[in-house]
């Protein structure tokens, strides 16, 4: 079902409208009978797991060595 709502009176009633739109009811916000934006749960986000990309490439041993002269003076140019 869809609800579509006025935003000076989905300023008032904000909480019922999210209410409504995590049970699934789509809600639109309007201005001047004008749709603007629509309500919507967010998706969950699966949290990264450390270490997921282990062994998938190799850091060289000189990584962390500092950078030759010719670059260095490009950040500076």
């Amino acid at each position: 079902m869809k609800k579509i709502v006025n935003l000076y009176d989905a300023k008032n009633s904000l909480s019922k409208l999210v209410a409504d739109a995590l049970s699934g009811e789509e809600v639109i916000i309007a201005k001047n009978g004008r749709p603007l934006v629509k309500l919507a749960p967010v998706e969950a986000v699966e949290p990264r797991r450390l270490g997921s990309a282990r062994g998938t490439f190799d850091v060289p041993d000189d990584f962390d060595a500092p950078l030759p002269p010719e670059v260095l003076e490009a950040f500076h140019s």
